[in-house]
């Protein structure tokens, strides 16, 4: 127990030390053990009193781990800890949202404050979370499900308050972005760059939550909602992986001052909120396009303090650890308030979240990377050009590329300016149709970033 000195009075006061259960010994629960106990002095000043691990819930009890267990007491049943009235924070990180939904709810019908790193569990179950942790008048903290160690939450939810957020767009799946940048520094194909970020476990087995864009949208559900004042909509997110980009693909955009990266784009606009996950070319010279490997970074555009950039570690055991553990030092510190003096859990007072709509995806606006093979003869890019016009898209750039090897077909870039997606998709219908044409048109989203 640590014994502080109240400076205006004089006054001497002691606090006892609150206690934690941890839900999960894998990667993050070892980094959050590891730095709770390597930094609890200094923890413990900036929380006014001591944080202390009494329990933890893990499936293998036998398992080797990267934190020392010394003075936790473990169990494989996660709820001894949830029902246990002396541990004050439950710290969920089992993943999965199904089972982690049915704990926490427990955990706060038990009174308890909750922190946890898992996205799924707040993009799909969150509206209902918070809605119980408000009634019972417990903090359910989630810095961590978000970009890893970056405070991203944070920063929008307080650090930006007096904003209003216009956009924000964000590279936050490190496994995509070492796959995308894999394929542009080695011109490696997908597929082989997908191997090789499993075999340095930066992918699991079945990739596709990374890879199509999944683990992306419960993300940006999470940061959209805090930024706009919104319930957490994840089932209007559109969602497209970066499986079709190809090594072209990422050369032509490196010729022509892009690169590709695998956003999340959440933006306002008069006629309601975009939320899109995709590949999209960036200009070079922006600093979020030479973010690279498997780091992250968000970029947020506030009315007030322009555009704004958050660079770092996106997953790891300390860095994740290290959001869990500042969640659960700002549980601490909010111990003591009155629940109705919290910041709120999305940023906005409950009573006060906007029912803004969500766009769907035909109702999108931005700039298009268009290649297409085509017969290399007279006529064949007008009638391109007149399907686009018929549209209402204004081409930037045209490049006519010489035939790729054993091929007879020209491969033809454009770059478009901004138009609407329906649009774009009923030329890209027509443009296929034509007998000129071979194949699909391969289309990326275009975003300046400015």
């Amino acid at each position: 127990m640590i014994g502080f000195i109240q400076q205006n009075t004089g006054r001497e006061w002691a606090l006892k030390p609150v206690k934690v259960g941890v839900l999960g010994l894998g990667t993050v629960g070892g980094g959050t053990v590891n730095v709770l106990k390597r930094n609890a002095a200094e923890i413990a000043r900036r929380a006014g009193r001591d944080i202390i691990i009494t329990h933890a819930s893990a499936r293998d009890l036998s398992r080797e781990r990267i934190c020392s267990t010394e003075g936790i007491i473990l169990t494989a049943d996660p709820l001894i800890l949830i029902n246990d009235p002396e541990i004050d924070i439950i710290v969920e990180l089992i993943g999965g949202d199904v089972f982690a939904k049915e704990l926490v709810l427990k955990a706060i019908a038990n009174n308890k404050h909750v922190v946890t790193a898992n996205k799924a569990l707040i993009a799909l179950h969150g509206n209902e979370i918070f809605a119980k942790a408000s009634e019972k008048g417990v903090i359910v903290a989630f810095e961590a499900a978000v970009a890893g160690g970056i405070p991203i939450i944070k920063a929008i939810r307080e650090g930006l308050s007096g904003n209003q957020i216009q956009w924000l767009a964000g590279i936050i799946n490190g496994t995509g972005n070492f796959i995308l940048t894999e394929m542009r520094d080695k011109g490696r194909d997908f597929s082989d760059a997908l191997a090789e970020a499993q075999a340095l476990g930066y992918a699991e087995a079945d990739p596709s939550f990374d890879v199509e864009g999944i683990d992306v949208g419960h993300k940006l559900t999470i940061l959209a909602s805090i930024a706009f004042g919104i319930p957490l909509q994840f089932d209007k997110v559109f969602m497209e992986g970066i499986t079709r980009i190809t090594p072209i693909d990422v050369e032509y955009a490196e010729q022509l001052g892009y690169r590709i990266k695998h956003l999340g784009i959440a933006r306002k606009t008069p006629e309601g909120i975009e939320l899109r996950v995709h590949p999209t070319l960036i200009p070079d010279r922006r600093l979020i396009a030479n973010v690279d490997g498997v780091m992250n970074a968000v970029l947020v555009k506030g009315d007030a303090v322009g555009a704004t950039l958050y660079y770092g570690a996106g997953a790891g055991a300390d860095a994740t650890a290290s959001a869990v553990v500042a969640d659960v030092i700002d549980v601490v510190r909010a111990l003591t308030s009155d629940p109705e003096n919290r910041v709120p859990h999305l940023a906005f007072q409950a009573a006060f979240l906007a029912d803004i709509p969500v766009l769907s995806s035909d109702r999108f606006k931005t700039s298009y990377y268009l290649r297409l093979n085509a017969e290399d003869r007279p006529g064949v890019l007008a009638d391109v050009t007149r399907i686009l016009a018929a549209h209402q898209i204004s081409i930037e750039a045209i490049i006519q590329k010489e035939p790729l090897e054993n091929e007879t077909a020209v491969p033809i870039i454009m770059l478009t300016h901004t138009t609407l997606e329906k649009e774009m998709n009923a030329a890209i219908a027509e443009i296929e149709a034509l007998l000129t044409v071979a194949g699909k048109v391969n289309r990326i989203r275009l975003e300046t970033l400015g």
